[in-house]
């Protein structure tokens, strides 16, 4: 068993606001944290999310709504915050890249670079991307436009970039994902193994230097030998993770300096599988570079799409997660997210399979069984149950978040909910009397309280509720654990 545990978000780009794809990542982040810190101990588990916040296309939204570009960061990063508190999301750090500090390490980590030969100038000329903040390779455009942003016009440039040499490193990077081939032990690992077979088919057949910085980016962090150009937003975003280790800044904004250097390397990276390429070879080959250790894994999840349609502002289905929480609550939403569909693998949402899996699972499912329990043990005088190692998670559970498949664990937790409620349909216990209805309320009872300890990771409060009825000394009937609203 690990001994810590660092798990990371990608930093949100505060261009967008936080919208259900962003919920989705984090949540899903937040069930590992929770994981963790009950078998580790809270201090031995480190939760990091956050925004990222320089870059050419947050100057030109600032610029739109008449604010300063920091000014108009700290509006979007106060709105993922909020969001986060919401869903009851309980990262250790919340990270911007506009701290002074990351921006101290950031040119540290690349003056390394640059002083050992690793970082060159050179022209860059190609089609780039302002909706991706890069230059697009010859796969990533399609009818003349970005697959991601086809309706964004594509850019011709020509300029001047200081450029990493990730072509000597991508060798270095394949073999190391490599050993995780059957066998072998690997410190690297990349997943799941779709994204992985495409990763080292991409490396396999060449990779070239990657730039770190452009000119005439105002918005950004200056090269230390060279103010006349900016760190590219991409490597400044990456670089986000190793600097969290180095200091410290609680959730209220203020820190006292200490660092976290005992977590490095990440345990795991959650991405989509949009940024798996920056994460599974630019990001360790500029730690290869650095003399620092990769990270332990890094895991895409898919993309979905909302009624079978790509999620767009102009078709008007992109879905707030705080109109989700103001229907459903807080732990519902997060069951909805996390068992929406695999985990890893793309999927679609639909709004209305919301309402029925509510329903299904929730509001008639685990919310029944858990009040038709604690009617009948009312009629019991004392609770008969031994409170012990209830807390221990199942096997199926642990096994599930090894795999990162978290939506495996949440379904395998979900089964024995009903077949707890089909044993109960069979047994009849509102026909018994005496022990043999106390036999049976207490078994119920104890398997009870051992889904709703599982249940802690998902469904935090509704955990903490299970297991408050049934650890009673007298059982009473509780508030429905479920209702829209």
């Amino acid at each position: 068993m690990k001994d810590k545990f660092f798990i990371t978000t990608p930093i949100y780009y505060v261009n967008d606001r936080p919208h259900i794809g962003h919920a989705y990542t984090t949540v899903v982040a937040d069930t590992f944290a929770r994981f963790y810190r009950a078998k580790l101990g809270a201090e031995n588990v480190f939760f990091l999310t956050g925004t990222d916040e320089h870059g050419t296309k947050v100057a030109e939204s600032a610029a739109k709504k008449g604010l300063e570009p920091q000014a108009f960061a700290d509006e979007v990063s106060a709105e993922y915050k909020n969001v986060w508190a919401t869903l009851g999301v309980s990262y250790d750090e919340f990270f911007r890249t506009t701290d002074p500090r990351h921006e101290a390490i950031v040119g540290e980590f690349l003056t390394n670079l640059y002083d050992r030969g690793f970082i060159y100038k050179g022209t860059y000329k190609g089609w780039y991307c302002v909706g991706c903040e890069k230059y697009l390779s010859f796969e990533e455009i399609k009818d003349g436009a970005c697959i991601q942003h086809p309706k964004t016009p594509l850019i011709e440039q020509e300029e001047e970039n200081y450029f990493f040499k990730l072509g000597d490193f991508s060798k270095k990077v394949l073999a190391e994902i490599e050993k995780d081939d059957e066998g072998a032990a690997a410190d690297f690992k990349v997943g799941p193994a779709e994204r992985r077979n495409e990763i080292l088919g991409k490396i396999r057949q060449g990779v070239n230097d990657v730039s770190v910085s452009r000119p005439g980016v105002s918005w950004g962090i200056p090269l230390p030998w060279d103010k006349n150009h900016t760190v590219y937003v991409w490597v400044d975003a990456l670089i986000n993770y190793y600097s969290a280790t180095k200091i410290f800044t609680d959730k209220n904004g203020s820190g006292d300096g200490k660092s976290r250097e005992r977590f490095w390397p990440a345990d795991l990276h959650i991405v989509g599988k949009d940024i798996l390429w920056f994460h599974s070879l630019v990001w360790p080959g500029l730690l290869l570079a650095s003399d620092l250790a990769l990270p332990r894994s890094v895991f895409a999840h898919g993309f979905f799409t909302v009624d079978g349609q790509k999620m767009s502002k102009s078709l008007g289905n992109v879905i707030d997660p705080l109109a989700l929480v103001a229907e459903y609550g807080v732990d519902a939403t997060r069951y909805l997210l996390i068992s929406a569909f695999t985990f890893g693998s793309d999927g679609d949402i639909s709004l209305e399979k919301f309402k029925e899996k509510f329903n299904a699972d929730l509001a008639n499912g685990l919310g029944n069984l858990v009040a038709r329990v604690a009617k009948l043990a009312e009629k019991l005088d004392k609770n008969p149950v031994e409170i012990n190692s209830a807390a221990n998670f199942l096997p199926e559970v642990e096994k599930a978040f090894e795999e990162n498949r978290p939506d495996k664990a949440l379904d395998s937790i979900f089964s024995r909910v009903k077949t707890l409620d089909q044993k109960i349909a069979e047994q009849t216990p509102w026909t018994k009397e005496g022990e043999e209805l106390t036999a049976l309320l207490k078994s119920y009872m104890e398997e009870l309280l051992i889904i709703g300890a599982n249940l802690s990771p998902f469904l935090p409060a509704t955990s903490a509720k299970i297991l408050e009825i049934f650890t009673a000394e007298k059982i009473t009937k509780p508030e429905a654990l479920f209702l829209r609203k």
